[in-house]
C-alpha cells in the first residue's frame, strides 16, 4: 500500500510536466500505429531505439547541458532553464524534467533521422520502423529516464535499483559534475566506456572545493543577476 502511494506521488509530479505529458502522447500513438500495422521485423528494432536514446542522454546531457555557459545573456537563460538551472535548485520539481521546447524537437529530430535513414537504405517500411525505434522504443527509454531522475531527487523510499541511480547522479552534482552523465538504469556503462566514470574513492582523493552550482560559475557572475 505504502509503495503504491508513493508510485501515485511520483506520477502525479511528472505528469503536471508538459513535455512528459507530450512525449507519453507520442509514445502512446507509435505503440497504437506499432500493434496496428508492425510485422516482426519493426518489432525487433525496439530495442535499436533503446540504445540509441541511452546514447542520447549521454550526449546531450555531456555535450549540450554542460556546454560552458554562453556569453549572450538570451541563451545563457535558455541554458539556464534547460539545465544549469537544475544544479542551482536541485529539488526543484519543474527542473527535474526537459523543457518541451528540447524534448519536442529532439523527438522530431529522432523521428527524421531514422525514417531518413530508412529510406535511403532502400526499406520498404521506413515510416513505420521509425515509429518503432523513435516512438515506442526511444520513448519508452526517454520515460523510464525522467522516472528515474525525478526519483534521484526526491526524498522518497527507493528500490535498490532507484538508489544505485541516486547515489551516482549524487556525485554529479555535488562531488564532480564532470562525471557520471547517466541517469538511467544501465546508462553507467556508457560513462565507463567514455572515461567519465569515478570511484568514491577517486572523489574522495581529489578534495574537489569547486563551486558546484551553476557549472562553476561565480554566484556574482553578471548573467545570473538579471
Amino acid at each position: 500500500r505504502i509503495e503504491q502511494i508513493n508510485a501515485m506521488k511520483r506520477l502525479s509530479i511528472m505528469y503536471r510536466h508538459d513535455s512528459v505529458i507530450a512525449l507519453s502522447l507520442l509514445w502512446v500513438v507509435g505503440l497504437v500505429i506499432l500493434t496496428l500495422n508492425g510485422v516482426w521485423q519493426a518489432w525487433a528494432l525496439v530495442p535499436i531505439g533503446v540504445l540509441a536514446q541511452l546514447g542520447n542522454e549521454y550526449n546531450i546531457h555531456r555535450h549540450i547541458f554542460h556546454l560552458p555557459p554562453p556569453k549572450r545573456q538570451w541563451m545563457f537563460n535558455l541554458m539556464y532553464l534547460a539545465h544549469y538551472g537544475h544544479h542551482d535548485f536541485p529539488t526543484a520539481e519543474r527542473l527535474f524534467f526537459v523543457p518541451i521546447w528540447f524534448a519536442v524537437p529532439m523527438a522530431a529530430l529522432n523521428f527524421g533521422l531514422a525514417w531518413g535513414v530508412g529510406v535511403v537504405l532502400g526499406f520498404d517500411g521506413a515510416l513505420i520502423y521509425a515509429v518503432a525505434i523513435v516512438l515506442v522504443g526511444g520513448l519508452s527509454t526517454f520515460l523510464i529516464y525522467e522516472w528515474f531522475h525525478m526519483t534521484a531527487h526526491l526524498n522518497v523510499p527507493k528500490r535498490a535499483l532507484e538508489r544505485r541511480v541516486t547515489r551516482l547522479h549524487a556525485q554529479h552534482h555535488f562531488q564532480d559534475f564532470s562525471r557520471w552523465f547517466h541517469v538511467s538504469p544501465g546508462g553507467e556503462v556508457i560513462d565507463k566506456l567514455m572515461g567519465t566514470a569515478i570511484s568514491r574513492e577517486e572523489l574522495k582523493a581529489q578534495s574537489r572545493i569547486e563551486f558546484m552550482t551553476t557549472l562553476g560559475l561565480r554566484p556574482d557572475d553578471p548573467r545570473l543577476l538579471v
